[in-house]
């Protein structure tokens, strides 16, 4: 069976290695590449009030990487936020957090409303004002659950998500072997991916002859209207995180091999 790994190119060696080892055919297409914005007045700004938020919401490791290197531009310090609670949308965020010191609640499923389920939102009465460090057009749904509470949100936009043009360019040879390898299981871990993997397909029927593994209920969801919308036929499989054993779990179920 080939497997289509659309993580973005510094996350998707471990997964790949691991569907290759169990005997899966992986073939590598990106769907996402982040790119930093610039550091305007606007985000000097944001960073001047973080000293104020009792949560800051992080939602991958490159923004942690560029929320940091902004922090250090914006002179604010980790010891002037020890206060502040994290949160890290999964394990990968959690761990580029701890490699600077800083502990993060990490939710069970990895997306906007395994944050909100966690405690130190859903319990906590004193949460008036909220940081998300996040990527444009991204936890659109989770900030404006957070906003309908009454929480202030203070939202730093500091990357940019856009499809790698190389995937553009090797898609139609992708394309060939799902036609010969159908049914194929691709990996789609986010909306923006969802739409990036759409307007790759447009000109194609490529739903019919693949699985889609999705991340959460709310992505599952955002399929399924897809499905009654163009009436094709959209198989999904939907995961609580993206963990490799979850992932491994999940298509080998599929295939009938647990």
């Amino acid at each position: 069976m080939l497997f289509i790994n659309t993580r973005p190119e510094d996350r998707a060696s471990t997964l790949t290695q691991a569907l290759q080892e169990v005997g899966y055919q992986v073939e590598t297409l990106p769907l996402l590449e982040l790119v930093a914005e610039p550091f305007l007045e606007s985000l000097q700004q944001l960073y001047q009030q973080l000293e104020q938020v009792q949560v800051i919401v992080v939602v991958s490791p490159t923004a942690v990487e560029v929320g940091m290197n902004y922090l250090q531009q914006a002179g604010i310090s980790l010891d002037q936020l020890k206060h502040v609670q994290w949160i890290a949308v999964g394990q990968a965020t959690a761990q580029a957090l701890a490699k600077l010191n800083v502990v993060s609640h990490v939710p069970e499923v990895e997306s906007s409303e395994g944050m909100l389920d966690l405690p130190i939102l859903k319990q906590q009465q004193h949460l008036k004002k909220i940081a998300f460090w996040r990527g444009f057009g991204g936890r659109q749904f989770m900030m404006q659950q957070l906003q309908h509470q009454g929480v202030e949100i203070l939202n730093f936009v500091l990357y940019s998500r856009q499809c790698p043009k190389q995937s553009a360019i090797i898609f139609p040879e992708i394309l060939k072997k799902i036609s010969l390898n159908h049914p194929a299981a691709v990996l789609i871990s986010s909306e923006a991916s969802w739409n990036h993997w759409q307007q790759l397909c447009a000109q194609s029927e490529v739903d019919s002859e693949c699985v889609y593994l999705v991340l959460g209920g709310r992505l599952a969801q955002i399929l399924k209207n897809a499905q009654m919308q163009t009436s094709k036929v959209i198989n999904i499989i939907q995961l609580d995180n993206l963990s490799v054993s979850e992932i491994i779990q999940r298509v080998d179920a599929w295939q009938g091999k647990v």
